[in-house]
């Protein structure tokens, strides 16, 4: 980590990295193991998938208005150490031999919960640890991590989970939670002025408002909505899929989604360079756009069933979206006063998370009726919608960073 940042945020940063890669060891081990060891289908999968997610449709907006009212370091403490029990729950489940999908289910729940926790505050605390010219390039930081976080983590899960069996990877996940937790302890946040109480639906409504009023936040809004909708429909499809049409075997579908973090650390080291070559409004553009190319080339495994173009595939969804995931993350905090931070973040993971659900559910419905194939297809319709919301966009203009908002 660059020593031009504080070390309150070098401390964020390594908790990030660990709190992710727990995170996405668990979420690749869990249906590799309910498909090799349960014989779960794409509508089990996508059950899965929508109850794993379901607290970010539930949660975020309660969970980012505590993070506006309290110590948002405290709120991060909590939510790593629920997930962190969650894990270890997962480990004594596995270890009993009393695994079951409905099990797998809960405590992805219970583990997603602090999943949300964590995801409303670090980014809210951000602003208050680094100062203004280095805002994008911390971002970059923290997204770097999370790429390899994802590169690494559901490669290693496939190995564990092929060579030794799930418990491994589930230890693994729960010591990385834990130091994740450790970390947090270590951070020093700064002290904000405490703001005057109100009613909790007059403060919702004040992020809901603003987010959907702001001219560069809302059309962002959408295209977040519509592109997890359809990832999650190709996720609900994606692991049956590359196991008996691809024939892939754990290992082989671990490094197939690793690509996608591959990708996102490519991504997140060419972000600087590719910003700073265009405007900023098309650097956020770009991300939606490759994500069509992406959703393509999964749809070409019908055609020519190689696992090399699955591995294209994620690969693609990484490099692109990590530049949305960077910009879009700077321009928010950029136009967000700051005591309204929290909300605003729990208003996009409300809205983009939470249509997490919708696109599993809908992708486990549609697999289990028509078959993985139809699930790629639909995925590619939705790439393509959220790539036309954006382009449309009045970001289209936008050349600069906008001035920051006060508050």
């Amino acid at each position: 980590m660059s020593s031009i940042f504080p070390r309150p945020f070098i401390a964020l940063a390594w908790a990030n990295l660990a709190a992710q890669s727990a995170e996405q060891l668990s979420l690749a081990a869990v249906p590799l193991v309910a498909v090799l060891v349960l014989g779960a289908g794409p509508g089990e999968i996508g059950m899965l998938a929508a109850v794993q997610t379901l607290p970010f449709l539930l949660l975020s907006i309660p969970l980012g208005l505590l993070a506006d009212r309290m110590s948002r370091r405290r709120l991060m403490l909590f939510a790593e150490g629920l997930r962190a029990l969650s894990l270890f729950a997962l480990l004594a489940m596995v270890v009993s031999g009393q695994l079951s999908v409905v099990g797998l289910a809960v405590l992805g729940f219970i583990g997603a919960v602090g999943t949300v926790g964590f995801m409303v505050a670090a980014p809210a605390i951000v602003p208050a640890l680094v100062p203004r010219e280095l805002l994008a390039l911390a971002n970059g930081r923290l997204e770097l991590a999370r790429s390899a976080a994802y590169a690494g983590g559901p490669a290693l899960a496939g190995a564990l989970v092929a060579w030794t069996g799930a418990p491994a990877a589930f230890v693994l996940a729960a010591v990385l939670s834990v130091a994740a937790v450790m970390l947090l302890w270590r951070l020093v946040e700064p002290a904000r002025a405490a703001a005057a109480p109100r009613h909790p639906l007059l403060e919702v409504k004040d992020g809901a408002q603003f987010v959907w009023r702001q001219p560069f936040l809302r059309p962002m809004l959408l295209t977040g909505m519509a592109w997890n909708i359809s990832w999650f429909v190709l996720q609900a499809a994606y692991v049956p899929y590359a196991v008996r049409a691809l024939g892939l075997n754990a290992q082989a579908v671990g490094v197939t989604l690793g690509a996608y973090g591959a990708g996102m650390v490519v991504g997140a080291l060419l972000a600087t360079r590719i910003v700073g070559a265009m405007p900023f409004g098309r650097a956020i553009q770009l991300g939606p756009a490759v994500s069509v190319l992406a959703a393509g080339t999964m749809v070409a495994t019908l055609f020519a069933p190689w696992g090399v173009l699955a591995a294209l595939s994620f690969f693609l969804f990484g490099v692109g979206p990590i530049i949305w995931s960077i910009t879009s993350a700077t321009l928010r905090q950029s136009v967000t006063p700051g005591t309204m931070l929290g909300r605003v973040s729990s208003v996009f993971l409300t809205v983009n998370a939470g249509s997490r659900p919708v696109g599993a559910a809908l992708g486990g419905l549609v697999g289990a009726a028509w078959g993985e194939p139809a699930c790629l297809w639909l995925a590619l319709a939705g790439f393509g919608l959220q790539a036309w919301v954006i382009v449309a966009s009045s970001l289209s203009g936008l050349r600069q960073l906008p001035v920051p908002a006060s508050g």
